[in-house]
């Protein structure tokens, strides 16, 4: 059974990466390891808004004016 980590890059934007091997420029481990489905799993409770983060932030700088 093969074990994955989540990563996460500067968007905030997740993705998988197998473990054991150094990971992609731009991307960082969020601390969480294991099978492919929990690591889906993992992704899917935390990662709620797809949108990137500089698109968040600029949506909620103009509805906050």
């Amino acid at each position: 059974m093969s074990r994955w980590r989540v990563l996460v890059n500067h968007e905030e934007q997740y993705g998988l990466w197998p473990a054991g091997h150094p990971d992609p420029g731009g991307w960082r481990p969020v601390g969480f390891e294991g099978t492919e489905e929990e690591c889906v799993s993992h992704v899917d409770r935390v990662w709620t808004d797809l949108r990137p983060a500089s698109l968040r932030r600029a949506t909620a700088g103009r509805a906050g004016s």
